[in-house]
């Protein structure tokens, strides 16, 4: 029988692996649901998606901390201890500005949702969905093709996330008169572009997760 001791030496793959794939599916449902929040039209509606964007951020919160308990737990981990933490951290970040800019919405009682606050909230579920695609490869690095792939395509809408805020802000102050209006909107449409950057942390992890790995 193997002593207590050694399961602390036993390669940790089964035990993170799944923990991955649960917090980088919990993340695309997240950005799922910021897309129904601002396509919906009733009160009633909204109502439901702030509630469920709420509940998906507290799961997230629950499975970071699932895997950091398991991080200072266990002495052979699949990847560099720093790149979990920071893997997790920046997935756990996307979940936080979703949950930011909803709870801006909810707060502000925004009334008006623009093309350009739909169109960040539809980058940010592709952008999710790709992290999700990239991290559930991860545990075999056989379809290094499909991760990379995922990769470019989350730096690309990165890219067009900093654009669409730009114009979006540029066209508030010029043909938005009323101040208060610009500061909500400009505060949700900051939240929304952020979380594009968080995805972007998450895949530059990623990517040196492959290259230390390579």
């Amino acid at each position: 029988m193997a002593l207590p001791f050694l399961k602390y030496f036993i390669p940790q793959d089964r035990l993170f692996f799944p923990l991955f794939d649960k917090a980088a599916a919990n993340c695309a449902e997240g950005g799922k649901a910021i897309v129904q929040l601002v396509l919906a039209t009733t009160p009633e509606e909204k109502t439901k998606w702030f509630r469920e964007i709420e509940r998906i951020e507290h799961v997230g919160d629950e499975i970071t901390h699932e895997i950091f308990k398991e991080l200072s737990k266990n002495f052979i981990t699949p990847y560099d201890r720093e790149d979990i933490h920071r893997l997790v951290s920046s997935i756990d970040d996307v979940l936080d500005y979703i949950h930011g800019s909803s709870k801006r919405m909810e707060l502000y009682k925004l009334t008006v949702v623009t093309n350009d606050v739909v169109k960040l909230a539809e980058l940010i579920q592709t952008g999710t969905e790709e992290l999700r695609r990239a991290i559930f490869e991860l545990k075999n690095m056989r379809k290094m093709r499909d991760i990379t792939d995922s990769l470019v395509r989350i730096n690309s809408i990165e890219n067009h996330a900093d654009d669409i805020f730009d114009n979006a802000v540029a066209k508030l102050f010029e043909n938005e008169k009323d101040a208060i209006q610009i500061i909500k909107l400009k505060e949700v449409l900051s939240a929304l572009e952020t979380a594009t950057d968080k995805c972007e942390d998450a895949a530059n992890v990623i990517e040196s997760i492959i290259v230390k790995m390579a």
